[in-house]
């Protein structure tokens, strides 16, 4: 499946900026199950340095300074991605949980060290309430993929998915809590759940194709960054879920890059000298092409 992304960024300031440095997180990567046809990040006011690279975990990142007085800052990045996700799979040939948390315990292979990785507490992810949460679907024996299935299923049906009631840093504790949140919080519960019993997930951030209601038009604008998490499985590889939509990810998610949690591929991250209050607003289409 073939896609048209544009992803638009736009910051309002009280007064000028003098100086932006910005850390972007906005060209999707590319992988086995993802070909990148093309980019391009447009940035206004123009900054005096641009500089693309590849990030710890291999997403392209892009660093930017702008040194011109501004008020307003602009980011529109556009992509073409060819999304080939589709496959089937017995998620009970899985080996039992157990297994998958010993083999990456002692990792005996390079695939096992690097899914080692993601088995730990990082800066959004703890465990300290997670763990009696995912207790439930945790039988011995159970094959791996199946338990994660379950997890799945179980954050459906069990948040509800409500806006303003979280933010960017909201703790999985919290999110536990309040019985509610958005992708993004979905994404870290599982995670969390997942870690706690020593298991390798990793948080994926990208786009979800939305289509309008039945008669309805598509609006501009009106698609959002969507995010959901990747296990790693011996004899599969790295295996996608959406528990906000309790499905496995195919050819209508196309991922922008991953790591150990939001914090580490938020689409903006930066300082300015200056600004004083500011306003977000974002923008984003996704295209089929």
């Amino acid at each position: 499946m073939r896609y048209q992304i544009v992803h638009k960024t736009h910051y309002q300031y009280a007064r000028p900026v003098g100086t932006s440095y910005q850390l972007l997180h906005l060209t999707p990567r590319a992988f086995a199950k993802q070909q990148v046809l093309s980019t391009q990040l447009l940035v206004e006011p123009t900054p005096i340095s641009f500089e693309q690279r590849e990030d710890y975990f291999g997403n392209p990142v892009t660093d930017i300074v702008i040194r011109n007085r501004h008020d307003t800052l602009e980011i529109t990045s556009q992509a073409q991605v060819d999304v080939n996700a589709e496959e089937e799979m017995l998620l009970d040939l899985s080996p039992p949980w157990e297994q998958v948390a010993a083999a990456v315990r002692t990792p005996a292979g390079s695939d096992a060290w690097q899914a080692a990785q993601y088995c730990f507490a990082s800066p959004q992810v703890a465990f300290e309430a997670a763990y009696q949460y995912a207790a439930a679907s945790f039988n011995p024996g159970v094959p791996f993929l199946r338990v994660v299935e379950s997890l799945t299923e179980r954050i459906h049906r069990e948040f509800e998915y409500q806006g303003e009631v979280t933010d960017a840093f909201t703790p999985v504790a919290e999110v536990l809590e309040a019985g509610a949140g958005v992708c993004q919080d979905f994404a870290h519960l599982a995670i969390a759940c997942l870690r706690a019993f020593g298991l390798p997930a990793r948080y994926v951030s990208g786009y979800l194709l939305t289509r309008p209601a039945h008669g309805q038009p598509r609006l501009t604008g009106a698609d959002a960054s969507h995010a959901w998490f990747s296990v790693w499985c011996p004899e599969f590889g790295w295996v996608d879920f959406d528990p906000t939509n309790n499905l496995r990810p195919q050819n209508e998610h196309i991922t922008l890059g991953w790591g150990r949690d939001y914090s580490d591929v938020s689409p903006t991250r930066g300082f300015i000298h200056g600004g004083g209050d500011q306003q977000l607003s974002v923008s984003v289409d996704v295209m089929p092409l």
